[in-house]
């Protein structure tokens, strides 16, 4: 099975960093109900807080997602669950440090185009359009002045 060895990396490393810890803390918080995805990745499912607005987002490896695990699991949605899966990679990485990483990546594209992102860093790295961003937009006015 190729990429394997980086599933059960990122599963590990996610474990040993907490940020599957806190992902699995905040879907018991929340009264998810948690079931096993694919490649190291666990599903929470039933997310009913207003923020975030995205249909779901990742904390270590656990993706979070207002619709049902089936949803995210469907073929027609294989381009979401892998941009997702990759953000599970990127806390593999950085472990903690994503949150404020992430965060200022979001302040940066908002800043500069009304969007979280469309100049975050991490989202385009996961694959812009694989999570419903668009691939570009023109930069804010006031910036276009610096060009």
């Amino acid at each position: 099975m190729a990429g394997r060895p980086w599933h059960v990396a990122r599963t590990v490393l996610t474990a040993a960093n907490g940020t599957t810890g806190a992902g699995l803390l905040l879907a018991l918080l929340t009264r998810t109900r948690i079931r096993r995805g694919r490649h190291g990745v666990l599903i929470a499912e039933g997310w009913r807080l207003r923020m975030p607005p995205a249909s779901c987002f990742t904390v270590g490896s656990v993706i979070i997602t207002r619709r049902s695990a089936e949803w995210l699991l469907h073929e027609q949605r294989s381009a979401l669950l892998a941009h997702e899966s990759r953000h599970a990679g990127q806390y593999a990485v950085l472990g903690p440090l994503f949150w404020p990483a992430y965060w200022l990546a979001c302040g940066w594209s908002y800043v500069t185009t009304g969007s979280f992102g469309v100049r975050n860093w991490f989202e385009r790295h996961a694959g812009l359009n694989d999570g419903g961003y668009p691939e570009e937009l023109p930069p804010r006015p006031w910036l276009r002045r610096f060009r």
